[in-house]
């Protein structure tokens, strides 16, 4: 008997949303398919994208390097749907059939309304969406229905005690949000698990920032384990919680998939001497300024000025995090020479609403714009 839903599914997922790209900035189809064969070759199974990545080239690579060349019982598929892509409830349920086509999957294993927050909330129920993916579970088209989620553990319980048929929840999890009052980890894990609901863990490396943490975090990690890459530290933390699924990595190249079927093909939880480093890396980030951007993207997508957020965020966070006050600048010069610099916002306010982060998108383009044109 297991303990929970899914409890038998291999502890690393691979997430299609950070896919290798070629010259010309399109995924690079051979080496993702390198990579599909070394995860399945691990005995891993467990695959993750939405409609919404790479502008649905993400559904399309899954069914190139994947759908097309193994057996479909060989792995397990998730994909979204998002609510704020539909002009009206026809549109937004259209693309159920459309990521169908797209992966040529036959059927999903696990599908979730995608990115669940207070102020996208009202849409999917306006379009009747969380009865159409249970209509969807009915007919075969969908094995296991959820959602995403980036909001407050309240929230997350108002949901759950209205929803009490959804059968997992994609949560971000990771040793440095754990108590951040933003994202809330700790909250949301708790809630779900009393609610009794199995977990998929999203940003475990939170957007790849935990595979480069601050040096003194570095210092911390490497006593206790030398030869442990920081990225392993991270996502064997999320893998260690009860009541996980799996723990998807966003792995960009073959050697992000090797180091992470290093030590997750046997995935063995984190000891007591493991824990208390963690706890010990803890305290030193919640001590740090930063941006907590993980590089998503969704804020771009509509901006009216195509300004690059991310990048300059992360030009900021070289910074802040690693007191690199040259190399942040230098790295925001690049960005402001090939297009709009943070001074451009317009305060439209759109990236405030999809960012999963619930970051202060103006505000912080304001900060970032002061230090950095001044």
């Amino acid at each position: 008997m297991e303990r929970y839903f899914g409890e038998k599914t291999p502890k690393l997922g691979f997430g299609l949303m950070r896919l290798p790209k070629d010259q010309n900035g399109k995924i690079d189809i051979e080496h993702t398919k390198r990579m599909v064969d070394m995860f399945l070759e691990a005995g891993q199974t467990y695959f993750d994208t939405a409609y919404v990545y790479d502008g649905g080239e993400s559904e399309r690579a899954a069914k190139f390097a994947l759908v097309d060349r193994h057996p479909r019982e060989s792995f397990t598929l998730a994909t979204k749907m998002c609510s704020w892509e539909g002009k009206n409830e026809e549109e937004a349920k259209r693309q159920f059939a459309t990521s169908l086509e797209r992966t040529g999957a036959g059927y999903f294993d696990y599908y979730l309304l995608h990115s669940l927050q207070q102020g996208n909330y009202p849409k999917y129920c306006d379009y009747h969406l969380w009865d159409y993916v249970r209509e969807l579970k009915a007919k075969g088209l969908v094995k296991h229905w959820g959602f995403s989620f980036h909001s407050s553990p309240e929230f997350l319980d108002e949901l759950l005690t209205k929803y009490p048929d959804v059968d997992f929840v994609q949560l971000q999890l990771n040793y440095a949000d754990w108590e951040d009052k933003n994202v809330s980890a700790r909250g949301n894990y708790e809630v779900a698990r009393r609610h009794g609901k199995s977990i998929v863990v999203m940003e475990p490396v939170k957007g790849g920032g935990l595979a480069n943490p601050p040096e003194a975090v570095r210092e911390v990690l490497k006593a206790a384990d030398p030869e442990a890459s920081f990225a392993s530290w991270a996502i064997r933390y999320a893998a260690s919680l009860e009541g996980i699924i799996t723990v998807l990595s966003g792995m960009s190249n073959i050697d992000q998939m090797a180091d992470n079927l290093s030590y997750m093909r046997e995935f063995k939880p984190l000891d007591a001497d493991e824990q208390a480093a963690i706890r010990k890396a803890q305290e030193i980030m919640t001590g740090i300024n930063s941006i907590p951007c993980t590089g998503c993207r969704y804020c771009t997508a509509g901006c009216p000025v195509q300004i690059p957020i991310p990048d300059i965020f992360a030009a900021r966070n070289r910074q802040l995090i690693f007191g690199q006050l040259e190399g942040g600048a230098a790295d925001y010069a690049k960005i402001a020479q090939s297009g709009p610099a943070a001074s451009a916002c317009v305060g439209c306010g759109q990236c405030e609403d999809v960012c999963p982060q619930q970051i202060k998108v103006i505000d912080k383009l304001k900060e970032c714009a002061g230090v950095f044109e001044k």
